[in-house]
């Protein structure tokens, strides 16, 4: 999934379906959230696998081990090629999310695994603040980062300004999917800690996804083009 991934944050599979047959033969790789899933279902997976697009579920799971455990063993059975968790459920969650995955896989491999570290609409202070983390945002995304990969995951959800760093850190191999992606020409909306696809690509990122810079483009075509274009400069 090294194209750039778009954020289907859509409501319906109508709007879906009218928005991806914009992209007629193409393979996306797309991401599918809370909004989509819990107002469609597993269906929703179903058809957008139907025109051969690569599906990362972003469902953020966040609970005790042996329920993300038994999640994750029939999130696996939708064939979708990545799911998440929160890092903060701890390496005892993360390791049953991994343990639930490779039960319910029936293909033999596994959906890639990774992990959130601190949403990309937090910011130091608020996280300070409201969390009680008395640690910078960085040391938190870092120390995050360190207890996914021992949990055996591969990769986390980060701010691409936290990218170089994890990977300095945890190798280059170790996913950095990085949400908050907005062309230049783009307000930031909810999103504080956001970059442009080229940067992104300058500093550490593996995977960039990109919700309203294309979804809500007068021509999302093109600027999908224009952010694939900047992610591959």
């Amino acid at each position: 999934m090294n194209k750039p991934i778009i954020a289907l944050d859509f409501q319906t599979y109508q709007e879906v379906e009218a928005f991806l047959a914009q992209f007629s033969g193409e393979s996306l790789s797309v991401k599918v959230g809370m909004e989509l899933f819990y107002s469609n279902g597993p269906a929703i997976v179903e058809k957008i696998k139907q025109q051969n697009h690569a599906i990362f579920l972003d469902l953020k799971l966040h609970d005790i081990p042996n329920t993300v455990k038994s999640a994750m063993i029939g999130l696996a059975k939708l064939g979708v090629d990545m799911v998440n968790v929160h890092a903060s459920g701890g390496k005892k969650m993360m390791e049953a999310a991994r343990e639930g995955l490779e039960i319910g896989s029936t293909s033999g491999k596994r959906p890639k695994l990774i992990a959130v570290t601190q949403l990309t609409s937090t910011s130091e202070t608020d996280m300070q603040k409201e969390q009680l983390v008395k640690a910078s945002l960085l040391e938190s995304v870092l120390h995050y980062s360190d207890l996914t990969k021992r949990a055996g995951l591969d990769g986390v959800v980060c701010s691409a300004l936290e990218a170089e760093e994890i990977k300095l850190q945890n190798g280059s191999d170790f996913l950095r999917v990085t949400p908050g992606i907005r062309l230049a020409s783009d307000a930031a909306d909810d999103q504080i800690r956001v970059v442009t696809p080229k940067k992104a690509r300058s500093i550490g990122s593996s995977n960039i996804v990109v919700g309203r810079s294309i979804t809500r483009a007068n021509d999302p075509v093109a600027a999908y083009n224009q952010v694939l274009k900047e992610w591959n400069a």
